[in-house]
């Protein structure tokens, strides 16, 4: 067998560990291409081209991605969990559930350990929740068995040809349904209610009421963690082949574990510390204004030191809507860095905004500003992608969290 690797990133470097193990292939690895030299490069000895997330579909004979063979090897039914952003929160309060009810349930996709690493470990009485992003689904000819599918706006329209291909994309997590399945979706969100008409599976909208008891085991702050628990439990309870009210029922005491024992992932306004009456949260996987725009939502009645900016996913087209965003009343002071931090700052005339030419000067000026109002929050919130001035989303957090630690 002879494999052609379409990108070398985490997913193309476990395609090329299991094909080698499993079937001794050839893998030829392909990387720093431009999608034109892709496309119309010569394949035709290539028993199989995998595509890695990030790479359009090219339409070429024998293409696949590692999503695509996972679908097609599965022996076990798949929870599939889609959104703009919380996808990866919503999966994990799935799988935390799914543990304490003693399931064998298996967490991969986006949220960082690709899915192919698992097949080996899965049984037909396993169950995996795939976190998919819109590369994931972008030519998915197979649906899972449970489909959530959350809130939906423009993202990755760098990527994207426009917002119609993204929820293109996003579509196939229920396109392909059959009336056996479930779908869980966001009613108050237009998008997500209107590719939940293109599924015949049974349907189970979100947001509803939960009680008291089960709402207060969520550690998260914010509203659209009440709203990610919610879809979380309608997914568990659509693998009982019951409705959220009646899982409750049952199983109350459960769901209430399941949910506290998720104490929130890395860099998704993230708590890190409190120091000199300030409280300082990690938001760095914000990186279009709707996610910054939920963070702020999330402390309502405090003061917040904002630190925002990076390299924008729109070129600089959502700079309007940010502003709008980060004129909320308490944001009482805003340190802006990278190249939006000094577009908006050349754009608006704003006594709020401080200029920072690297992380550890804008939390030093973040903190500044914060402990002269205190009680507040200083949270790293940027509404941009990372690569004007660190590695990737995670560096930026990385150091972002090493920087607060070391406050003293």
């Amino acid at each position: 067998m002879k494999i052609a690797l379409l990108g070398y990133g985490v997913e193309g470097k476990s395609a090329e560990k299991y094909f080698k193990t499993h079937f001794s292939a050839e893998c030829d690895v392909f990387e720093n291409f431009t999608y034109d030299e892709i496309k119309h490069r010569d394949f035709s000895s290539y028993d199989i081209i995998l595509r890695s997330p990030s790479v359009p579909p090219l339409g070429l004979p024998n293409e696949s991605s590692l999503t695509k063979y996972f679908f097609d090897h599965c022996p076990c039914p798949i929870i599939g969990v889609t959104a703009t952003k919380g996808k990866g929160t919503t999966c994990s309060f799935i799988k935390s559930i799914l543990d304490v009810m003693n399931e064998d349930a298996h967490l991969v996709g986006n949220i960082g350990t690709p899915a192919i690493e698992v097949l080996d470990q899965l049984s037909p009485t396993s169950i995996v929740v795939y976190e998919m992003s819109s590369f994931q689904l972008w030519d998915l000819e197979k649906s899972p068995h449970i489909a959530v599918i959350g809130h939906l706006e423009p993202d990755h329209l760098n990527v994207h040809k426009d917002y119609a291909d993204y929820l293109a994309a996003k579509s196939n997590i229920c396109r392909h349904q059959s009336a056996n399945d479930y779908l869980v979706f966001n009613s108050a969100n237009p998008e997500s209610v209107k590719l939940s008409n293109l599924s015949i599976a049974h349907k189970v909208p979100y947001p509803y009421s939960i009680p008291a008891d089960i709402s207060g085991s969520i550690h998260l702050p914010g509203k659209h963690n009440q709203q990610n628990a919610m879809a979380a439990i309608a997914a568990v309870a659509s693998y009982y082949h019951l409705s959220p009210d009646d899982l409750i029922d049952k199983h109350s005491s459960e769901i209430s574990t399941g949910l506290s024992n998720f104490h929130g992932l890395p860099h998704r306004l993230e708590f890190l510390r409190e120091l000199n009456g300030v409280k300082y949260y990690d938001d760095n996987f914000s990186t279009n204004p709707s996610s910054t725009r939920v963070a702020i939502e999330s402390f309502p009645d405090d003061n917040i030191v904002l630190i925002l900016g990076g390299r924008d996913k729109t070129n600089n087209k959502d700079l309007p809507e940010i502003y709008r965003i980060i004129s909320s009343p308490n944001i009482k002071h805003i340190v802006l860095i990278g190249e939006s931090g000094h577009e908006l700052a050349n754009r608006y005339a704003d006594n709020r905004f401080t200029i920072a030419d690297s992380l550890d000067q804008a939390v030093a000026t973040a903190r500044e500003f914060a402990e002269a109002i205190t009680p507040t929050v200083v949270i790293m919130s940027p509404a941009a992608a990372s690569f004007d001035m660190f590695d990737n989303v995670y560096d930026r957090g990385n150091q972002y969290q090493d920087i607060i630690k070391n406050l003293s």
